[in-house]
């Protein structure tokens, strides 16, 4: 037995899947460029591409989880992430986790570092204008085709 799907209702959840697709695509991208960045580059490069890179990870894992999240709300919910993270790293939890786990450093920092804030925005930016973009082509007609 089928069940009777409204045409809008079967073409959102294309759009859904297309959407998770996109975003867990960013995910690898995303975390290849930033292994790719501490492969090539040392210094405040690298520490502030990480950063701006970290946040634009977020944004595509909210994206992926949420995928009828609004690029705004995705860009912000990125940035309030990252901000959270940095301003735990004042307690020194983060610290002392990453002492004990490779995982928890990568995740958590361990150092507070005001810099870092400007760079989570950066980030967040970044995800807005791409996801953004992304949605701008993809919502344009394709060529007619010609008989």
């Amino acid at each position: 037995m089928t069940t009777y799907v409204p045409a809008r209702r079967a073409r959102a959840g294309t759009g859904r899947a297309r959407t998770r697709l996109a975003a867990a695509g960013a995910v690898v991208v995303t975390v290849g460029a930033g292994l790719g960045l501490r492969a090539v580059a040392t210094g405040s490069p690298a520490k502030y591409g990480g950063d701006a890179l970290y946040t634009v990870l977020i944004f595509a894992l909210i994206v992926l989880a949420l995928p009828r999240v609004t690029a705004l709300r995705a860009a912000a919910g990125a940035l309030a992430v990252s901000w959270v993270v940095e301003f735990l790293q004042l307690t020194g939890v983060p610290a002392e986790l990453s002492r004990h786990s490779g995982l928890a450093r990568l995740v958590l920092g361990s150092t507070f570092n005001a810099p870092d804030l400007f760079w989570y925005a950066v980030g967040a930016a970044a995800g807005w204008l791409g996801h953004t973009a992304v949605g701008r082509l993809s919502a344009r007609p394709g060529p007619k085709a010609t008989a």
